[in-house]
């Protein structure tokens, strides 16, 4: 059994006891939290109710560095930049 579950804008295919990374939630270690289902399929049956998928924050942290580098040409108009965004590692309970 799997289910599609919608956070942060995105979409993830999760089965009981996987561990994803998502956005950033708001929470501490520990807390558990419910997430919009959207898809649950279980074998042969599809289920396009909307439903909850309970999961458990297990910690934060950040993803690795990008660099954004924005210039005009001919106008010696240059700008670095850099950015690592925030996400949350949850662990599904159930579906």
């Amino acid at each position: 059994m799997y289910a599609v579950l919608v956070t942060g804008g995105k979409q993830f295919r999760v089965s009981e006891g996987d561990e994803i990374e998502v956005e950033k939630l708001d929470g501490a270690v520990g807390d558990k939290v419910e997430l919009r289902s959207i898809l649950k399929v279980d074998g042969d049956t599809v289920s396009t109710e909307v439903g909850t998928v309970k999961a458990e924050i297990l910690g934060f942290g950040k993803d690795k560095k990008i660099t954004v580098f924005k210039y005009k040409a001919k106008k010696n108009s240059r700008r670095k930049q850099g950015h690592r965004q925030p996400f949350t590692r949850i662990k599904i309970l159930s579906i």
